[in-house]
């Protein structure tokens, strides 16, 4: 895979393909609700009262009336590095604004990329990453900017597909990525402990939603003719809620 260096940031484009499928039903219904709601579950511990939620990777901010909804935060920073999918999130930002249940929100929009993001230390109670992981080259430098930005006992509320679901046919024909730093749902919390954080088997969820099986998209199961057992899978997405230790 070839990167396009912008900014001299390692970055890999998203297909047109893949543009106009974040801004579907399927992509709002699907798998941006469902994950919201699964990490809410996730949560241990009450956040605090009107947080500062910051989304890296926003891409067009359908995330943020979700987010206004289920969290009631005081403010919202998307961050994102493709500008023309910040022109739509600004969009989606002045949306949110003329709702009444999330007018009370405020939406900044940010250009930068996850491995330096343009915020001050411990400015964000709670660093939001949904989809966005197994599209960085720099992971690592990502998640400690991530732990930067966080308050003490900030909360990373982390929803990822894994290289099982990644390295698919289908995804790989419709969509983009670094094949390189693709990882299982254990590497992944594995790399989120050793970064800083903190989470116990209770704030971690494996999905194994319809639209993650790219093999036959859980036809089977649905008709009777296979049933996925615990522990024989190929896991292929992870959610996990974690917290930043001291």
């Amino acid at each position: 895979m070839q990167f396009t260096e912008s900014s001299n940031v390692p970055f890999v484009p998203e297909t047109s393909f893949g543009v106009w499928f974040l801004r579907t039903h399927t992509w709002e219904h699907h798998v941006l609700r469902v994950a919201i709601d699964d990490l809410k579950r996730l949560i241990d511990a009450p956040l605090p009262a009107a947080p500062v939620i910051v989304d890296v990777g926003c891409g067009q901010g359908i995330s943020f009336r979700l987010l206004a909804q289920a969290f009631k935060p005081q403010r919202i920073v998307g961050i994102d590095f493709h500008e023309p999918s910040l022109a739509l999130a600004a969009k989606s930002a002045q949306a949110c604004a003329h709702r009444p249940e999330t007018a009370a929100t405020k939406i900044e929009l940010l250009h930068g990329d996850c491995a330096n993001l343009p915020l001050p230390d411990a400015s964000a109670d709670v660093v939001f990453c949904h989809q966005t992981f197994h599209h960085l080259v720099e992971q690592e430098r990502a998640l400690a900017e991530f732990r930067r930005v966080l308050k003490p006992g900030g909360v990373l509320m982390f929803a990822e597909s894994t290289d099982a679901y990644i390295k698919s046919w289908v995804i790989r024909l419709l969509f983009r990525h670094p094949m390189q730093v693709q990882k299982s749902a254990d590497g992944y919390l594995d790399m989120i402990r050793k970064g800083g954080f903190d989470f116990g088997p209770h704030n971690v969820s494996l999905p194994y939603l319809w639209w993650s099986r790219a093999k036959d998209f859980g036809l089977l199961e649905r008709i009777g003719l296979y049933v996925p057992k615990p522990g024989k899978r190929r896991e292929t997405l992870v959610n996990v809620v974690a917290r930043k230790t001291a």
